[in-house]
């Protein structure tokens, strides 16, 4: 009788220990955070700013599925579903939104103006409305832009080295992002520097026409072609750069991934980069920092990737001092 009373006091003073044991695991189990990433482009377009931003969160300690948990969404360039897609984002109770690209960011803008959202690879927040300015963005965004002012004027001056007769550049885009004015307004201001006549050719969703517009390009005899920064052109890059080379048309392209896929060069912010930093903004807020107060930061590495292959099949010799400025050469 004294033995099983013993036990039965055991039993009790264990589960008294283990019910508080208990409660400390579930709480920890539900305060891992849950982060929303939604980049405009496809898994594919997007691998390599995938893999960057897990590497930042790996940096700062933080492990998908122990003490962190991640959902993603992609847009596949089609711009009219970003806000739906945010939305469903949004609505999977995340604590911070990640958002790649201008147009994926201003749909985050227009769907909440309570979650915090960190951006990047935007092009001139400010002059597209997204914050106040860079120092103090206010509202709920806050994150990384790839702008620079000299952008524009070191892709043409680059072009410009390697085809000394350059006249004439066609300029791709989709005037449905948001980024496409300041970037265009960008590429006129550094085509008059420099002596060259620009013509903006226009792609956009629901029905990407690219047949019709590289005939345009084609009737206009341009000398060369530059793309700006889009998700819709990102997740076509392959069908871009299968034009250039069948018109034997030197192109620059915004990210390497289209050198990658066989075109000429490309000259930008390194997006990797942007998107590694990324998450030194989500553990800021996580620990309680407010987007507002969280200056909008800067590209700090730029890339020049060359296909001496390409240059080759294009018959084009890459004069010394364009090459010693590459960041990568590929054979």
């Amino acid at each position: 009788m004294w033995l099983s009373t013993v036990g039965l006091m055991v039993l009790l003073i264990l589960g008294m220990l283990g019910a508080p044991l208990e409660a400390t695991a579930m709480e920890q189990t539900q305060a891992v955070p849950r982060i929303g990433v939604f980049f405009g482009g496809s898994r594919a377009s997007e691998a390599a700013s995938i893999e960057a931003f897990r590497q930042g969160l790996r940096a700062l300690g933080y492990v998908a599925g122990h003490n962190i948990s991640v959902e993603y969404r992609y847009g596949e360039g089609k711009t009219e579903r970003f806000p739906a897609l945010v939305t469903e984002l949004i609505h999977s109770d995340v604590a911070v939104l990640v958002v790649g690209g201008a147009t994926a960011a201003r749909a985050a803008k227009q769907v909440t103006t309570q979650i915090p959202v960190v951006m990047v690879n935007v092009t001139d927040p400010v002059a597209i409305g997204l914050v106040g300015n860079l120092a103090r963005p206010g509202g709920n965004l806050t994150g990384v832009s790839n702008m620079s002012p000299e952008l524009g004027v070191k892709r043409l001056a680059l072009l410009k080295e390697l085809v000394p007769q350059l006249a004439r550049v066609a300029i791709l885009g989709d005037p449905s992002s948001p980024s496409h004015a300041p970037q265009w307004r960008d590429m006129q201001n550094a085509a008059r520097s420099i002596g060259v006549q620009v013509r903006s050719w226009e792609v956009r969703e629901p029905r990407p026409d690219f047949a019709k517009t590289f005939a345009g390009i084609i009737a206009s005899r341009a000398d060369a072609l530059i793309t700006l920064s889009q998700p819709l052109l990102d997740v076509h890059a392959e069908k871009i750069v299968a034009f250039t080379a069948t018109q034997r048309l030197p192109a620059m392209f915004n990210r390497r991934r289209f050198v990658e896929a066989g075109g000429l060069m490309s000259y930008g912010a390194n997006v990797a980069d942007l998107f590694r930093r990324a998450p030194a903004f989500v553990d800021k807020i996580l620990k309680g920092a407010q987007p507002a107060e969280l200056p909008v930061e800067q590209p700090v590495k730029f890339d020049l990737v060359i296909s001496l292959k390409t240059a080759k099949t294009l018959g084009l010799k890459i004069p010394s001092t364009v090459l010693v400025q590459a960041t990568e050469v590929i054979e």
